[in-house]
């Protein structure tokens, strides 16, 4: 039975059609997806609910289906800063995914919120099954964790052109 013969339950139906939906999948085929949301799972958040804490194991990645999180800093003053707010097709905690180290930062929903995980258990099964899928999925985190990272440099490049030297 190839993937797209297995039986999906309506869960797994309703996340491969949102990962259809997401560019960072969009050179994945359809059977490849399908296996892919057989390994992941909803959370369903209410508003000011936390999905993670700074600090927390990280061992998951999570898209937002709808709604809309916070991503908090500690500042040097111990105060929570926002630093990201993320809405649907956003993703989050994709380092976790390949380091799994705490948390770097907070997330809390500002609005009821759905999201699809892949946790780091899932991942190694799908990986398990179809190493080729596995290794698709890390392409695309290490490029969103990139592109994150070229943001982040940019941004910060800006912030020393406000300060005189």
């Amino acid at each position: 039975m190839t993937p797209q013969q297995v039986e999906l339950s309506q869960s797994e139906e309703e996340t491969r059609d949102f990962l259809i939906s997401l560019s960072l999948f969009d050179s994945f085929d359809i059977d490849e997806l399908t296996l892919l949301s057989q390994h992941m799972s909803y959370i369903h958040l209410q508003r000011g609910e936390f999905l993670f804490v700074e600090g927390d194991k990280g061992d998951f990645v999570g898209f937002v289906v709808q709604g809309v999180l916070e991503v908090l800093k500690k500042s040097a003053t111990g105060e929570n800063v926002i630093i990201a707010r993320l809405a649907k097709g956003s993703s989050i905690g994709e380092m976790a995914l390949i380091d799994k180290s705490p948390r770097s930062a907070t997330v809390v929903s500002r609005q009821p919120t759905t999201m699809i995980t892949l946790t780091s258990k899932g991942f190694d099964k799908l990986t398990e099954k179809a190493p080729l899928t596995g290794i698709k999925v890390i392409q695309k985190i290490a490029r969103l964790l990139s592109l994150n990272m070229r943001r982040t440099s940019s941004k910060f490049a800006d912030l020393l052109n406000n300060y005189p030297v």
